[in-house]
C-alpha cells in the first residue's frame, strides 16, 4: 500500500519551516531561503533547474530521495503561490515556470474553485476545495502503488500530521536560526502520534532526520 510522506522539508534550529512575510519577492518568507542552502548546491537541484554539476554526498542523496517514488503531491495554496482570496484570473501557474518539478498530479488545497492546469513534464495542478481528506483521497487514487508526498507549506504539513495521515517525515535541520516565522512542530506531540526517529545523519550543510510511525 502506498504511504504518505514528507520529504526534504527544511527547518531551522529554532523550529521554523518558513520565514515570515511570504510574498512574490520572498516565496519562502523573509530569510526562508537560508533554510534550503543544503539543497541548492546538490546535483539533484542543479539538474532540476537545467544546470550541470552540483555536489554529491549525503545532502545530494537525501535531496534525490525527497522527490523519488511519488505518484502524487499535495500542496497548500501558499506553496503554490502568493495570490490570496478568489483567483483574479488564470495568469498565475506557480513559482516554477512551464515545467514544475512534480511531474505527477499535484493537488492544491484552496477555498476557491479553479480549473486544473496542465503543465509541461506531466504536472497537472488540481485545485481541491473540500478539505485535506478529500485531497488525500484523490491523491491516493492518482498515485496508485506509488507514495503521496505532502509537499508543504508548514500549515499543510501540520494539518496532515494532526490528522494522523503522515507515515514518514524527512526533516533537514539547517544550521540557522530565524527567530520568527512559521513553526512546524509547535504544540504537536510526535510521540503521541506514534513517531520515532529511524534515521539521523549529518550532511554537508544540514542534518537529516527521518521519523516514521
Amino acid at each position: 500500500m502506498s504511504r504518505v510522506r514528507v520529504g526534504g522539508f527544511s527547518i531551522s534550529l529554532d523550529g521554523f519551516g518558513a520565514g515570515p512575510g511570504q510574498s512574490l519577492d520572498h516565496p519562502l518568507g523573509r530569510r526562508g531561503d537560508e533554510l534550503h542552502q543544503w539543497l541548492f548546491g546538490t546535483r539533484f537541484f542543479q539538474s532540476m533547474i537545467g544546470q550541470p554539476g552540483g555536489s554529491e554526498g549525503v545532502d545530494q542523496a537525501y535531496a534525490d530521495r525527497a522527490m523519488r517514488g511519488f505518484g502524487a503531491f499535495i500542496l497548500g495554496r501558499n506553496m503554490f503561490g502568493p495570490v490570496r482570496g478568489p483567483w483574479p484570473d488564470e495568469a498565475w501557474t506557480g513559482w516554477w515556470g512551464d515545467d514544475p518539478p512534480y511531474h505527477a498530479p499535484t493537488f492544491v488545497l484552496t477555498h476557491h474553485r479553479r480549473d486544473p492546469i496542465e503543465m509541461a513534464g506531466g504536472t497537472t495542478f488540481i485545485f481541491v476545495t473540500d478539505g485535506i481528506e478529500a485531497a488525500l483521497e484523490q491523491a491516493r487514487a492518482a498515485a496508485g502503488d506509488l507514495d503521496v508526498k505532502i509537499g508543504g507549506g508548514v500549515e499543510t504539513v501540520r494539518q496532515y500530521l494532526c490528522a494522523g495521515a503522515i507515515d514518514e517525515m524527512h526533516l533537514a535541520l539547517s544550521p540557522v536560526v530565524l527567530g520568527q516565522g512559521e513553526a512546524l512542530l509547535a504544540g504537536i506531540d510526535l510521540t503521541a502520534l506514534g513517531f520515532r526517529v529511524t534515521e539521523h545523519q549529518p550532511g554537508e550543510h544540514a542534518t537529516h532526520v527521518v521519523l516514521a510511525r
